[in-house]
This record gives structure tokens, C-alpha cells and sequence, in this order.
């Protein structure tokens, strides 16, 4: 049984960026959050931001289940490649050994692939790379996640994907990584559709230019439609966080369906 009070969150990609900021959110709110990534110590960084001292979990069936947290908001760090079944299956483990059960899934982990590469030139394993790691994988842990929220009890839970601007149009040079985040959209729809008989939320939050380590090149000029390198504005993770949190923390009988949150001024509306 989980902690009376405290609500438990997976953030894949918690290692930076997006995923971090969103992580640091809901646990500075009282979430407990297992974060998820390919490198553990990045993991813990993001939970010390939060004032939060980070326990390792490897799904082994050790966690200190029901009286994990007492009360308070504790932070589980899982070494976890998305496009590993093994691992994210380790990782749902681990959340059930440590709390018990799973309010929500924040699909976050994702790569954009080797930029700037024209279509006739991406290496196929490059192409499956970004798909496996965007598409398999966010499938993998949400598969994982709706099994664990179908059986427990209270049932029900919910999902968030994180899409992209690039899952309504794309940048050029870009085919796999808009690829996947237009498949993003039909897993979301999907998911929304078969969740409903057990009350498994599912909705998806579209980014566009958050403050990160992955946009810090587009001050120094980001190639446009028309051949151009402009500079493009960007936005604060932390709007993005609070929207995520804002989405997590309504009741299961409303969902937001699609979210877009973009710096106001990046070229999307008219991009092309």
C-alpha cells in the first residue's frame, strides 16, 4: 500500500533537461518520484536540486515497500534504457517494490539523432536508434505503466507523453525524430482511448524551445525553411515543469488531452 498523502511518479529522462525540471517540480510539490536514466549520478543530481536525498533501486525486489516515504516525498534513481523491455521492466519493479503503486508516467526520454543530416544521408542505425529510443521505448514504459495502474488498487492512473512542436510540423533535416514525435500523437490517442475502462488518463504535452542544454545552439542560429540561420527564442523549463505538474495533479475524471507550450516568438506558427 502507498504512503497516505503521497503520490508516486516515474520521469524518464530525469537526468536533464525537460525530464530534471520536471522531476525537481513534482518533488518539491510532495511527489514521490522514481527518476529514470541512463546514468544514475545524473539522476541523483537532479534529485539533490530538489533537496531530496536519492535511493538506487535495480527492480531486485529489496525496497522498503509500504513504509517507503513515511509521508514525506523520496526520490528513487534507476539506471533504465527505455529500448531495453529488460530494464524498463526492472524499472516498474522497482517502483512497486519501493511504493507500492503508480499515480503517473511521464514519458519524457528522448533523442533527436544526428542533426542536421539530409534524409538521402541518415544511417539507417542512426534512424533506429532515435526510433527505439522515442517511439519503442515511450511504448515500452507506457505498456508497463497501464499494466501496473489496471491492477492496483486504488486502479487507475495516468500518462503523460511528451511530444514536441515537431509533432505537428517538422524542422528540415529532421525525419526521424518528427517521425516518432508524429507517432507520439496516435500512441496518446490510443492509450486515451483503451485507458478509459480503468480509469488510466492519458494526455500529451508538446514542447517547443525549452531553455536546455539540447537548445542552448539555437542563440547562435537554427536552419529555417528557407535556407536561413536565425536565432530563435527560447522559454524557461520551469513553465514547462509546472504545466506537466498542472496536468499530473487533476483529478482522473479530467484530462488535458494535448497541451502545446512554446516560447511565445519561436518561428512555429507560419514555420515554413
Amino acid at each position: 500500500m502507498k504512503v497516505k498523502g503521497t503520490k508516486i511518479a516515474i520521469v524518464t529522462g530525469a537526468g536533464s533537461g525537460i525530464g530534471r525540471a520536471v522531476a525537481v517540480e513534482l518533488l518539491r510539490a510532495g511527489w514521490s518520484v522514481a527518476l529514470a536514466g541512463r546514468r544514475e549520478e545524473k539522476l541523483a543530481e537532479s534529485a539533490a536540486e530538489a533537496g531530496v536525498t536519492a535511493a538506487a533501486g535495480s527492480g531486485s525486489g529489496t525496497g522498503t515497500g509500504s513504509d517507503a516515504g513515511a509521508g514525506a516525498p523520496e526520490a528513487l534513481c534507476v539506471r533504465t534504457d527505455v529500448s531495453r523491455p529488460g530494464d524498463v521492466d526492472a524499472l516498474l519493479a522497482a517502483v512497486r517494490d519501493r511504493f507500492g503503486r503508480l499515480d503517473l508516467l511521464f514519458n519524457n526520454a528522448g533523442t533527436f539523432g544526428p542533426g542536421g543530416v539530409p534524409v538521402e544521408e541518415l544511417d539507417y542505425a542512426a534512424w533506429r536508434h532515435v526510433v527505439d529510443t522515442n517511439l519503442n521505448g515511450a511504448f515500452l514504459c507506457a505498456q508497463a505503466a497501464y499494466r501496473q495502474m489496471k491492477e492496483q488498487d486504488p486502479r487507475g492512473g495516468r500518462i503523460i507523453n511528451n511530444g514536441s512542436i515537431s509533432a505537428h510540423t517538422p524542422r528540415p533535416h529532421s525525419v526521424a525524430y518528427t517521425a516518432t514525435k508524429h507517432a507520439l500523437t496516435g500512441l496518446t490517442k490510443s492509450l486515451s482511448l483503451d485507458g478509459r475502462p480503468y480509469g488510466i488518463a492519458v494526455g500529451q504535452i508538446d514542447i517547443g524551445n525549452a531553455a536546455t542544454d539540447m537548445t542552448e545552439r539555437m542563440a547562435n542560429g537554427v536552419l529555417q525553411a528557407n535556407g536561413q540561420l536565425v536565432p530563435e527564442p527560447v522559454m524557461d523549463v520551469t513553465d514547462v515543469a509546472r504545466t506537466v505538474r498542472h496536468m499530473a495533479e487533476l483529478p482522473l475524471e479530467a484530462n488535458v488531452q494535448f497541451a502545446t507550450v512554446m516560447a511565445t516568438t519561436m518561428p512555429y506558427i507560419g514555420r515554413g
